[in-house]
């Protein structure tokens, strides 16, 4: 209907609601209808209702298991019928499909700060940049996570109230002005040494970046909020509280741009304060990292009143800084300066009222945006450390520097600690994670057991039955591993392998041959990697005779076509194409970028010169290709993204282009984090678009049926500020989606309308998801704490809200197992490596069923006290249960659920125990058969079926039919394992001697008990005949010499000495010998089984003509009025 359109459930302004956010909002629709009115003829225009804007605002401020609010859909849809009407589901109703953490911890990640107890110097507090906050009261032996559900991941500082050290206050935001870095929600703090926190205010600084507490008094707090980093306004400069941090007060300000960056207080007069103010505002095209607003500044009054300090500083606008006050002499003042050609170390003598220039040392690398923190050594004066690419340290005041790391040591140093005690520990923290050093720095010692690398990228291979990972990170190379081992010890580190070092970026993997790997470092230097060989090759593309060098994105996208898996699709401002493996290229497109002079663009509302304090190296460059896909239904429909507001499409391969600048709803120069095809429609696409980097935090995820020719929010019910990452699609189901957030995994079952978070995750961007489609597998790589997979996700293909509000108990289809016997690699578990060795977690070993319960199995206690508690609640007496009943709750037998496993012959091979509680559940078989005398014997490969059962008192009764399941070998035997059933025929005789000895055994033991029973009471009678010691003995060494004869020589034994083995012994041999292997029995075994057997045979009439001699003897016993013993019939 060309010319019309259609605003949906517009709330109208009202005073509850007429806020500055608001009012904007609605000016930017009018703006954005007013674009769209003249741009697109046939756009379809919607908005959130009121109830919808109500649950998303809840959502953002409470929980992600709030309300769920109406997602608005275009009116030609919403009049169309829906399949059911149901509540949302829950994180809570998915908590059997937790994710699973598999780390690595081979090379950690960024640490932001460090806190080391000064009354307990073994305890540590870590602040990872994007990571959360860990403890360890071991001194790094383990480590636990204290901070992983709160709001905010991003730590800018963590500190401890130097008079109470159970209460710890952290600084969310880490204070870097990276272009991947979080942000956070203002100031926590613990008073039980980090077991909860609470916020304490200043939610809009974002960064925070160091808390000084005045040691007088722990209600006195000082905070440097630095302010948002894409944006102006928010909380900036230093805040003060007098009470706690129960409010806060603004006591140094300056522009909206400048925050403060760094703060000291003299310990020796704590109303000394001493604070740097940054002026800085990154973009995406750039960043301006200083500006005239910078300063030093001094406060002689607790903070009351500042002034800026000159005297013998640089006059020019100055960057970033650190500021920090000498612990052995409090008038000794230093001072890091960035500047725009340079910068230094300075000196005061005098309380910071003039200075020297000690230095021209500043920190290089990334630039000193990324780093600059100076520390004073607490043990020696005039001892600085300067975090710096290399860590520096000056022994002389700042005058002469020295590095101090080495090879073996990460680089890009963030944070120093220090022992209270130890002059030479040294506890670091740079990008590679946490260093130890205990000689002056001269070595290091890493904390290899901090899961907290930063992924951005994440690619699956195709291998059975354990495929790999691999994915780029923050300057921790690209790493790929495996998401499962066969050992017992799960996911080590020596698993891990390096592809590429640097920042590691997009990656790929050929799902035909899964050795070849793509992995690229920053600015589109991709390589091809060979497993077999180790050995990588540059395909990088390159610029034509007459071309200049071609532009990246820092993070440039790498694609394999889904219709040739040599083929790669490859992104500059340009789309590259190769169609054998990247040895020759083929550019398909001109510049797919807007192509802005990125110098001419504003910083702060202005264009600076050239000669400003300006970074345009350690990030991208500017208007480039950002996400690529090609359609896995149409060959040659490909997608591109870009950093600067373009979505590109074409549909013949690259021969021509069309352009999409202007979504309704959507910022004007939006960054395409992801765009993904459809796999099952032809013409629909999705897109994760981006504008934070203005400061805009809003989700916008859009969807278009007509090849982006028009589009649609499928935000829903997301929460507030959870920036959209990677989306993705179920290969089965078209309305199973999966998204990556800037807080969590999310997916929706109704084609994202509603969103629920996956459970399992800490507080984390998941950057990319992908989904392994022969395990059914999503696999998450997050910014901060490696990789997390979701097992088999295909029982969210039948998951509805109605199914789990309904009467019906539910097997949900289990994935195909492979089955296999777990190596012992370490000997079990983590062997004799210590508490500190990493290790992650295999998936459940077996086959793993997925059932809902739709009420629980209860008691009648249980009940009884359901009905009181309900009583109670509504002020009503509760009435004691009769005698009759409390009888009948203390005879009952508890109900059960078992899920039953049968052969394709419906013969019984398993009992497994699962839960009765009302909702979802997953549990295990082991693969074992059960029933055996000991653990059973392994099932084999072949077709089952599982069924789902209750037991209440001596009824079973089926609650869901059976569901059909294949296991299936997963490794093959070097030597070719023995016929199956044949094994299993063995195993099955083999064990039933076995029983048959031990009840054997069993029967002796019980008959020694019970005779040496009446030779004590025969010894106490005044009735009985003394000759029926003289019988009793008898019988009695009869015992003992079947008990040898089944159980072996114990007296040689106790000596260590040969002796005949039992058969009690061969009998075990030769069961439990064939039970932890698939091979089947040997001749040994064999033989084994046959003397036992003849063994057997021989000592059962034995041990059963001395149990009728026994019987003999206790009918005598009756006859002489000897006391009753156990074993004797009733009197």
């Amino acid at each position: 209907m060309a010319g019309e359109y259609y605003i949906q459930n517009v709330t109208p302004i009202t005073q509850s609601n007429c806020t500055l956010e608001h009012l904007m909002r609605r000016i930017g629709m009018v703006l954005a209808l007013f674009v769209a009115t003249q741009v697109h003829p046939t756009c379809v225009l919607t908005y959130p209702s009121a109830a919808a804007q109500e649950a998303a605002e809840a959502n953002a401020t409470t929980s992600d298991e709030s309300a769920a609010s109406e997602s608005s859909v275009p009116e030609d849809k919403a009049e169309q019928p829906k399949e059911e009407k149901a509540r949302k589901l829950t994180t809570g109703d998915l908590s059997p499909l937790a994710m699973r953490a598999i780390g690595p911890a081979l090379m950690s990640g960024r640490i932001a700060d460090v806190a080391i107890d000064p009354t307990a110097p073994n305890s540590w507090y870590v602040a990872a940049g994007s990571g959360n906050v860990w403890k360890t009261v071991n001194a790094g032996t383990t480590w636990q996570p204290i901070f992983e559900n709160y709001p905010s991941y991003s730590i800018g500082c963590i500190t401890i109230d130097p008079n109470n050290h159970s209460t710890l206050w952290v600084g969310t935001g880490e204070n870097v002005a990276g272009r991947h870095v979080g942000f956070g929600d203002g100031l926590y703090v613990s008073h039980d040494g980090g077991k909860s926190f609470k916020n304490s205010g200043l939610k809009d600084s974002e960064h925070i970046s160091k808390i000084a507490i005045d040691p007088r008094n722990s209600d006195r707090i000082f905070v440097a909020a630095q302010g948002p980093l894409w944006s102006s306004g928010g909380e900036r400069g230093v805040y003060r509280s007098t009470d706690g941090g129960k409010s806060w007060e603004a006591v140094l300000t300056a522009g909206k741009w400048t925050g403060c960056t760094d703060l000291a207080i003299d310990h020796t007069n704590p109303d000394n304060l001493y604070a740097v103010l940054h002026q800085r505002h990154r973009t995406v095209w750039g960043l301006i990292d200083g500006g005239p607003e910078s300063g030093v500044f001094k406060s002689t009054d607790g903070g009351t009143t500042w002034r800026e300090l000159k005297s013998g500083l640089p006059g020019e606008d100055k960057g970033k800084m650190s500021i920090a006050v000498s612990p052995q002499k409090s008038n000794v003042i230093y001072v890091a300066i960035e500047l725009a050609n340079g910068g230094g170390v300075f000196r005061s003598e005098d309380f910071g009222e003039s200075w020297k220039k000690m230095s021209d040392y500043v920190a290089g690398g990334t630039g000193p945006h990324y780093y600059q923190e100076i520390y004073c050594d607490p043990h020696r004066f005039d001892v600085l450390y300067h975090a710096n690419v290399q860590l520096g340290r000056s022994e002389d005041g700042g005058a002469t520097w020295s590095t101090v790391s080495n090879a073996n040591k990460h680089v890009d140093n963030h944070a120093v600690g220090f022992h209270p005690t130890d002059e030479n520990f040294l506890l670091v923290g740079c990008d590679g994670g946490l260093y130890r050093s205990y000689d002056y720095a001269e070595t290091y010692q890493f904390t290899a057991n901090l899961p907290l690398t930063q992924f951005y990228k994440v690619a699956v291979s195709y291998e059975e039955p354990f495929y790999h990972v691999v994915g780029g990170t923050q300057d921790n190379n690209t790493q790929y591993g495996p998401t499962q081992t066969r050992t017992n010890s799960g996911i080590r580190n020596a698993d891990w392998r390096i592809t590429i070092g640097g920042d590691g970026h997009d990656c790929a993997i050929d799902p035909e041959d899964p050795n070849i790997i793509y992995s690229e470092s920053q600015q589109g230097y991709i390589r091809r990697f060979d497993r077999r060989t180790g050995q990588s090759v540059d395909i990088k593309p390159m610029p034509e005779a007459d071309e200049e060098e071609l532009r990246h994105n820092w993070d440039s996208p790498i694609e394999i076509s889904p219709h040739l898996h040599t083929r790669l699709y490859f992104g500059s401002k340009k789309l590259h194409r190769s169609d054998d493996r990247g040895d020759t290229w083929t550019t398909i497109s001109p510049d797919l970028s807007r192509d802005r002079n990125r110098l001419a663009l504003p910083y702060m509302e202005r264009v600076w010169s050239v000669d400003a304090i300006l970074d345009l190296f350690a990030m991208s460059q500017y208007g480039n290709i950002t996400s690529i896909d090609e359609s896995p239904i149409v060959e040659g429909l490909i997608y591109v993204g870009t950093d600067d507001g373009l979505i590109q499409v074409t549909e013949d391969g690259g021969k021509s282009w069309r352009k999409i600048d202007k979504i309704f709803g959507v910022p004007e120069y939006f960054f395409v984090n992801d765009i993904k095809a459809d796999r099952h429609d032809p013409d629909t696409v999705y897109a994760a678009v981006d504008d934070h980097k203005t400061g805009d935090y809003s989700p916008y995820l859009i969807k278009s049926t007509d090849r982006g020719r028009t589009w649609e929010s499928i935000v829903g019910d997301l929460p507030e500020r959870h920036l959209c990452w990677r989306i993705i699609q179920d290969h089965v189901k078209p309305e199973l989606l999966f998204l990556g957030t800037e807080f969590g995994a999310y997916t929706s079952i109704d084609g994202g309308a509603h969103w629920t978070k996956l459970p399992g995750t800490p507080t984390i961007p998941f950057r990319d998801l992908e989904i392994q489609r022969n395990r059914n597998d999503l696999v998450g790589a997050t910014f901060g704490r490696g990789f997390y997979v979701l097992d088999d996700f295909a029982p969210l293909r039948e998951i509805t809200g109605s199914m789990l509000d309904g009467k019906d108990a539910k097997i949900l289809n289990p994935r195909k197992t492979f089955a296999y016997v777990p190596d012992r690699v370490l000997g079990g578990g983590k062997g004799s490596q210590g508490d500190s060795y990493f290790t992650a977690s295999n998936p459940t070993y077996g086959a793993v069923f997925t059932y809902f319960m739709p009420e629980s199995l209860k008691t009648a206690k249980s009940l009884r006290k359901e009905r009181e508690a309900k009583a109670k609640k509504a002020g009503k007496d509760n009435l004691p249960p009769s005698w009759d009943d409390l009888r009948t709750e203390q005879r009952e037998i508890a109900p059960t659920v078992e899920l039953l496993v049968r052969d394709a012959a419906g013969e019984l091979v398993a009992r497994v125990p699962g839960a009765k509680t009302k909702g979802l559940h997953r549990t295990a078989w082991n693969l074992r058969y059960t029933g055996f005398p000991s653990i059973g014997p392994y099932a084999p490969p072949g077709t089952y079926t599982v069924e789902l059962i209750q037991r209440v008192d001596t009824e079973e009764k089926q609650l869901a039919e059976p569901v059909e399941f294949e296991v299936v070998q997963a490794l093959d035997s070097t030597l070719e394992p023995q016929d199956a059933e044949e094994t299993l025929a063995y195993q099955r005789t083999a064990s039933k001697l076995m029983a048959h000895v031990i009840a054997g055994s069993r029967k002796i033991t019980e008959a020694l008990e019970q005779l040496r029973a009446i030779q004590q009471a025969v010894l106490r009678s005044t009735s009985a005949p003394r000759e029926m010691l003289a019988e009793l003995r008898s019988v009695e060494l009869e015992l003992l010499d079947l008990e040898l004869r089944l159980s072996g020589d114990d007296i040689k034994g106790g000596l260590s000495q040969p002796a005949k083995m039992g058969v009690l012994s061969r009998a075990q041999n030769a069961y439990i010998g064939t039970i932890s292997q698939t091979y089947g029995p040997t001749n040994t075994h064999r033989k084994q089984l046959e003397i036992a057997q003849e063994q057997w045979d021989a000592l059962r009439p034995d041990i059963a003509t001395t149990l009728e001699s026994l019987e003999t003897l206790k009918a005598s016993a009756d006859e002489a009025g000897v006391v009753w013993t156990a074993g004797r019939d009733l009197p």
